[in-house]
C-alpha cells in the first residue's frame, strides 16, 4: 500500500524533501467541465456577458492559477513552470444546456510533478466562468476536475481511462 509522503516518522505534516531528486521533464494535464442553461450558454458565446469576454478572462485566469499554486495549496513546492496552456472548449451538447470543456497543460524541467498545478488552473479557469456567468445562471455547475495524464518522475507516467 502506498505511503502518505507529506507525513513525516512523528505522523507531523512536512513539504517533502526533493532535493535529492533528479530534474526531469514533467508534465500533467486536467479537466474540468462547467454546464449551465441554453440561454446562459449563448450570452456567453456570443459575448454578451456584462463582465466581457469570459472564456479568454478564464484562461488567462488559470494560467495565472498555475503559476501561483504553491502560494494556494499548503505544502505545494514552488515549481519554475516552462510551460501552461489552457483551452475552454464551449459546446451545447444538448437544447436544455450548455458546457465548457477546460482543459489544462503544464510542464516543467524540474525535482517534483506539476499535477497540482494543471488542477489548480482548470479550478480557477473554472470558478472565473462562474464568475462571469453567475448573474445570467446560478444554476451552473463545475464537475469532474481531474487529472488526465501525467509524465515523468518516479512513478512513472499515468493517464486516465476515459
Amino acid at each position: 500500500m502506498a505511503e502518505l509522503t507529506h507525513l513525516n516518522s512523528q505522523g507531523e505534516v512536512h513539504m517533502v524533501d526533493v532535493g535529492e531528486k533528479p530534474d526531469n521533464h514533467r508534465i500533467a494535464e486536467a479537466r474540468g467541465l462547467v454546464r449551465m442553461t441554453a440561454d446562459a450558454y449563448e450570452i456567453l458565446v456570443r459575448g454578451n456577458l456584462k463582465k466581457g469576454d469570459a472564456l479568454s478572462v478564464a484562461r488567462i485566469a488559470g494560467i495565472m492559477a498555475a503559476k501561483h499554486t504553491s502560494e494556494l495549496i499548503p505544502l505545494c513546492h514552488p515549481i519554475m513552470l516552462t510551460k501552461i496552456e489552457v483551452r475552454c472548449e464551449a459546446s451545447c451538447p444538448s437544447p436544455e444546456y450548455g458546457q465548457v470543456d477546460i482543459l489544462a497543460r503544464v510542464e516543467c524541467l524540474g525535482k517534483t510533478g506539476v499535477e497540482m498545478e494543471a488542477l489548480t488552473a482548470v479550478s480557477v479557469a473554472a470558478l472565473t466562468i462562474y464568475d462571469m456567468v453567475k448573474a445570467v445562471d446560478r444554476t451552473m455547475t463545475i464537475s469532474d476536475i481531474q487529472l488526465i495524464h501525467k509524465s515523468g518522475g518516479q512513478r512513472g507516467d499515468y493517464h486516465r481511462e476515459s
